[in-house]
């Protein structure tokens, strides 16, 4: 079945999976690690419905698969990319049903909100592929980070008869790495609109090639 429930904390603890993610063993049973290898290869292979492109395992949203060794209970622990994602139940919906084709009769699909998905959790498989698709990956959080916040005015206040306006502003520590154009390469790239076809995407545009491209916000 899908479930609601939400995970504030960490599952079961398995074994890494080369295409991210873990394979699990829950429940007091003992599980064949070859049942749930097989299992999470089929909740890997579901594929994103905002980036159909990508699976799942790529996207780095499928953070384990557990399987209850005495009753067969196959446990698959999703990461929503940000909250009131709509494409949530949607995903869950398609790996119970993937699951339940597969064999597995009793699915249980649960959310996991800690540790929250962030976009380095996105494989370098999933990469490729946004790339291979005119979509440009994002770049790593830290290094978005380090080049601190952009200054922002706000105003004009008023107080008495007095305008002033405020500066919020901080020295950025390094530079921002630039947004390659995925169709040419070219890092001479400029940023068109913040909201894309979809709100984890911006609208970009390469001063090279002139084509415009969409690329993914780093969360």
């Amino acid at each position: 079945m899908v479930t609601g429930d939400v995970v504030t904390g960490p599952g079961p603890t398995g074994t890494a999976e080369p295409t991210g993610g873990t394979v699990a063993t829950v429940g007091t049973g003992t599980a064949d690690p070859t049942a749930r290898e097989l299992a999470w290869a089929v909740a890997a292979a579901v594929p994103d419905p905002e980036l159909p492109m990508l699976t799942l395992a790529d996207l780095g949203v499928l953070a384990e698969v557990g399987v209850d060794g005495g009753s067969g209970t196959v446990t698959a622990w999703l990461t929503p990319t940000y909250s009131g994602c709509p494409a949530v139940a949607e995903m869950a919906a398609d790996v119970d049903r993937r699951l339940r084709a597969a064999g597995y009769p009793d699915v249980r699909v649960r959310l996991r909100l800690d540790p929250p998905w962030s976009t380095d959790l996105i494989t370098a498989e999933g990469r490729r592929k946004l790339a291979e698709a005119g979509i440009a990956p994002p770049r790593p959080t830290a290094a978005v980070a380090a080049a601190g916040p952009v200054a922002l005015t706000l105003g004009p206040t008023r107080t008495g008869t007095a305008t002033a306006s405020t500066t919020v502003a901080a020295p950025r520590t390094a530079a921002a790495p630039p947004v390659p154009c995925p169709r040419c390469g070219d890092a001479d790239t400029e940023e068109l609109s913040r909201f894309g076809s979809t709100a984890c995407k911006a609208l970009w545009r390469c001063r090279a090639c002139r084509e415009p491209f969409e690329r993914v916000k780093e969360i």
